[in-house]
């Protein structure tokens, strides 16, 4: 894949589990800081709506007023599951920040770096690819950003 070092990961999916995220790092026996969630925001820019995607680990959630200040926008919300699966191709809870039918902005948060690999979803699930953050954010064009929040349970 674009020139950078990765392994795949299989796992049997449980399609009947609450987080898809949560459900990687289990299966696969790592930290869900080193697991990543990719998701698909609308922001307006240059006063128009566009996608943007946002890579924060599974245990966080994604914080839409850092993402869209991220991009230069105001605000951000959810896109619906039909834009996702329609720009990026792939299936909600397999959604992949690298490989998609149409390039997004994506915006990685920063603790990503802080591991020597990361995962994110190779297309769907069940499947991830492990590659160094720095390689993801070079082969998905990223920007760098604090993006994500935690909310105590």
């Amino acid at each position: 894949m674009a020139g950078v070092a990765y392994t795949l990961h299989t796992y049997d999916h449980d399609p009947g589990v609450a987080s898809y995220g949560l459900e990687a790092a289990e299966r696969m026996g790592v930290s869900p800081k080193r697991v990543a969630k990719t998701l698909v925001a609308s922001v307006t820019r240059a006063t128009r709506p566009e996608l943007v995607v946002g890579v924060v680990p599974v245990d966080g959630q994604l914080d839409l007023k850092a993402l869209a200040a991220a991009v230069g926008s105001k605000r951000a919300e959810m896109a619906t599951p039909s834009d996702v699966e329609r720009s990026t191709g792939y299936v909600l809870g397999g959604v992949s920040p690298l490989g998609q039918r149409k390039k997004l902005s994506t915006v990685i948060d920063q603790s990503l770096l802080e591991h020597a690999t990361v995962f994110v979803s190779a297309g769907r699930r069940g499947l991830e690819i492990e590659l160094s953050p720095n390689d993801l954010v070079a082969v998905s064009s990223a920007t760098v950003a604090p993006i994500v929040t935690y909310v105590s349970r």
